[in-house]
């Protein structure tokens, strides 16, 4: 009893706090103080998420959705950046435990087009915060149109690391390339999607370095050709003349 009291109090307090944020959304530039009393409140309601005992009181509250209008900002300024991440981080914080409750929740609200939002207008932090679990993963491989989408965000990811080179990033990227390549249907898609900059040295020298990273390309690039009968040691005698050159 105490703790619900505790919980529905500082709720309160700080749902205040978040939705006042709401107006000022929208002009030119945030004020640094109104962003860092946000960010506080978004901190805390992330402590909230991460308690067992008060997870799910955020999720039957809806409180994940009042933090939606931060995550569809697109400007691209440190203030709403910092809003971006700190939002992500109490969604991380939700998903962190497998909750196919939450899960499902956030599904079938707006977070994954948010989410999706995020990696086109975010930073390298915001991109690499996006966690995909496996129901998510089932989400985007049940219909066509959620696939290319993501498909469509994930490959403008890889043509931007030629701009803005980043080797953690595209190793988030790639896993999560391999993570959707164990669904028949996304190794279908990736047959006419996968960005050809995948293959291309430049890119792949950013992880060349990285037993992981390359470990994971070697994979992906096996269970998409398997169709194809190619097998896993061709693969990687491809990728090694691909680094090699």
């Amino acid at each position: 009893m105490q703790l619900t009291i505790i919980f529905g109090l500082v709720t309160i307090q700080y749902f205040r706090e978040i939705t006042s944020a709401y107006r000022i959304l929208s002009s030119p530039e945030l004020v640094a103080r109104a962003t860092n009393n946000v960010c506080n409140a978004l901190a805390l309601l992330q402590c909230v998420a991460s308690n067992p005992n008060t997870r799910m009181n955020l999720i039957q509250a809806n409180i994940p959705c009042y933090l939606y209008p931060f995550l569809g900002v697109k400007n691209k300024e440190k203030p709403y950046e910092y809003l971006r991440l700190t939002s992500l981080g109490v969604i991380g914080a939700l998903v962190k435990v497998d909750n196919a409750e939450i899960v499902h929740f956030l599904l079938q609200s707006e977070i994954v087009p948010l989410c999706l939002r995020c990696m086109e207008v975010g930073n390298e932090l915001s991109k690499t915060k996006i966690l995909v679990q496996d129901e998510g993963l089932r989400y985007f491989c049940s219909f066509a149109e959620r696939f290319f989408a993501l498909a469509r965000v994930m490959g403008t990811m890889v043509d931007n690391l030629v701009e803005e080179p980043s080797q953690r990033l595209l190793k988030h990227i790639i896993h999560c390339y391999v993570r959707l390549s164990g669904c028949p249907r996304a190794c279908d898609g990736f047959k006419i999607c996968l960005p050809i900059r995948l293959r291309d040295a430049a890119i792949l020298n950013l992880v060349r370095d990285d037993p992981i990273a390359l470990e994971w390309l070697r994979q992906l690039f096996f269970n998409i050709a398997t169709g194809n009968r190619v097998s896993s040691s061709a693969i990687g005698e491809t990728l090694g003349s691909l680094l090699a050159s």
